[in-house]
This record gives structure tokens, sequence and C-alpha cells, in this order.
């Protein structure tokens, strides 16, 4: 990481004796899209607010630029926060919009006037510059919302759950408007969102949040491929998950799965001993479905008990001896294949997965 934008040491923030922010500790780097990731209630939201200067610590610091914030008011700091609601005036056209906050700018007419034009190009919206946000769509005003925010030119943005009001699809285009945004600007996003696909398409890293407290932090990739504990896991993304007991321990590591009946490999990890109880947690695409007896490690007989055709892919629910059920994703790479299904309801078929697939958990 280069010299941080911001850091976050030790804050905890108190409401009552309710605790919303528990002892967060974080980085963040110049020109990074950072996603604070969680359900309803973590502490994510509270967390952006402490650095827009809305609320104040209980206990901790957080620094922007090398500077203390302890004492700066939200007006002060090179900080603006776009509102899930947008917060756009309805009386106002879109580019007064844009410049409203530029108003108490030490800048001319002329150069008020210039920027809210870049900005509006920035944007793809110069030809909306006279209507009012009623006459525009929701992605438009998202698109003026973030214009306005950029226009102050700050060297950090907060977006509270900037796509919330957006629809699948215009939610799926916005993800990469705002990357590309971000990329030509180069001012540093914080974004907060309840949403695991759009925190992993958007961000540089992701902070994962439960009860006020970060759970995990890195790359989006590495976060899904290596959750640090079973909330993660189940978190972000779907999850197969079972306790184990370690049996052996080698170039692989063999646990024994009551659930399912039998032993299976997973990829080694460090720091753990047999006998040890663990999680045995396999995300659904990774384990194939055949319809007829295979050899190997990791092999488990079962047969379907329920099938979802989602278009893109299917998921099958593989009803084992044990009477547990595991979830597999399978991608519908040709066409015609809801009638060309890897399996039907009630086949008896045969799972496996390669031990690099299958996750040790111990929290």
């Amino acid at each position: 990481m280069t010299e941080p934008l911001v850091r976050i040491e030790g804050v905890s923030k108190s409401f009552g004796t309710f605790q919303a922010v528990k002892n967060v500790s974080l980085e963040v780097a110049k020109g990074e899209i950072f996603s604070l990731l969680g359900g309803s209630g973590c502490g994510k939201t509270t967390l952006l607010r402490m650095l827009a200067g809305f609320e104040a610590p209980t206990a901790g610091k957080i620094f922007i630029d090398g500077v203390d914030m302890g004492a700066v008011p939200p007006w002060e700091r090179p900080v603006h926060m776009m509102f899930q609601s947008y917060a756009l005036f309805p009386h106002m056209s879109v580019e007064k919009n844009v410049g409203y906050g530029l108003k108490h700018e030490k800048m001319s007419a002329s150069e008020r006037q210039d920027r809210v034009r870049q900005m509006l190009d920035l944007v793809q919206l110069t030809q909306f510059a006279t209507r009012k946000p009623h006459q525009i769509s929701g992605g438009q005003r998202q698109r003026v919302a973030l214009a306005r925010a950029l226009a102050r030119q700050p060297k950090l943005l907060l977006l509270d759950e900037p796509l919330a009001a957006l629809d699948k699809k215009l939610r799926e285009h916005t993800q990469f408007e705002l990357m590309s945004i971000q990329e030509r600007t180069g001012v540093t996003f914080i974004v907060v969102t309840h949403d695991q696909e759009e925190a992993m398409t958007l961000s540089d890293r992701i902070a994962v949040m439960d009860q006020g407290v970060v759970k995990q932090v890195g790359k989006p990739g590495s976060v899904y491929e290596f959750p640090n504990s079973r909330f993660v896991a189940n978190f972000l993304g779907s999850i197969n998950a079972w306790e184990a007991k370690v049996v052996s321990i080698g170039e692989v590591i063999t646990v024994d799965v009551p659930a399912l009946g039998q032993q299976v490999q997973a990829r080694f990890i460090e720091g753990l001993a047999v006998g040890q109880t663990v999680t045995l947690a396999l995300r659904p695409e990774k384990i194939t479905i055949h319809r007829a007896p295979v050899e190997g490690a990791n092999v488990i007989a079962g047969e379907v008990k329920d099938l979802a055709y989602f278009g893109k892919d299917s998921l099958y629910r593989i009803a084992l001896p044990s009477g547990q059920l595991v979830s597999v994703h399978a991608v519908n790479a040709n066409r015609g294949a809801e009638k060309d299904r890897l399996a039907d309801w009630y086949d008896k078929v045969w799972l496996t997965f390669a031990p690099a697939s299958a996750i040790l958990l111990t929290e």
C-alpha cells in the first residue's frame, strides 16, 4: 500500500449502552475504491458518518491525509458524502444542483461554470443540464449526485449505498461507470454496501463487518476464496458448511465429516492438529456433478432433491444418505441447457471436488 489517505486507529462509537463500532483500525490508500460490506446494523454507516464528521468517535482517532480529524468540523474536511437518497434539490436544474456546493468556494463565476461543465461532461449529462431531477431517470439522478459530490474536488468521497435505488440491470451498468469515473478523477472512494456482488465488482479491497467489528479485510478474490471465518464465508456468496474433525495432516489434510458420512481431503493450512474440530466449507460452484460413479478422493454419492433454473446457471440440491443437502451451481454453457441438464429430479448422482477447493475454518 502507498501512503494511506485514510487511517482509522482503534475507533469505537457508542450510543448509550449500545456499541455500534468496536475498536476498528483500517487504512485506505490514495486512489483506492474501498468497500465497507455488511448487513443492516453492522456499523458500516456509523463508521462512514464518523469519517464525514457527522458523528464523533467515542474512542480512537481518524486521520485523513495525515491530519487528525478530531477537531475538524464536517465542512472543513476534504471529504464529500453522497447519500443513498441522492438529496437533490427538486426545484433546481441539473447544472444548478451540480454547482450548488461551489457557491462558497473561492472561484469566479466563469471558473464555477467551467467546473460544472467539466463535471457534467464527466458523467455524460451535459445534454440534460437544464432539466429538473424529476425529468431524468434514476440512473441519471445518481450521476447528478456524483457530479455534485466531485465538483468540490474532495480528496475522499464517501458513498452510502449509492446504487441501492437502481434496478438490477442499471445497477450493474452503473457499477462500471463509477469505476471509470473514479479512475479518471483519482479520488479515493469509500463505499458502504450490503450487496456482496456490488462490493466484489467495485472494490480494490473489502472490509467485511459484523456487529461493529471488522471481520476480514482484503481484495475481493482473496476474501471470497480464503475467508477467515464461517461468518465471512457465509456472508460473501453461497457456501456449504459442515463440522469436521482432523484425521491426518500431510500434503493435504484429511478430515472426517459426519454429515457426509465419510472422510474428505482439503488443502493444507498451517496451525491445525490431529483431532481438532474445524468447519469444512465448500462453494457450490466448486463441485462437479457426475451421472456415473467416479473414482478418487472426495467423491460423494447422493440424489437430486431440488433443481432451479436461473438462465445462466442452475442450482442443484443434492440429498445425501444422512439427510444433509449439498448445494451445487452449474453453468449453463450450452443453449437449451434447461433440457440438457447435468441431472434431473431424483437422479442418482456423484459429486466431486478438488482438495484445493475445500476450505477449513477454525472460527
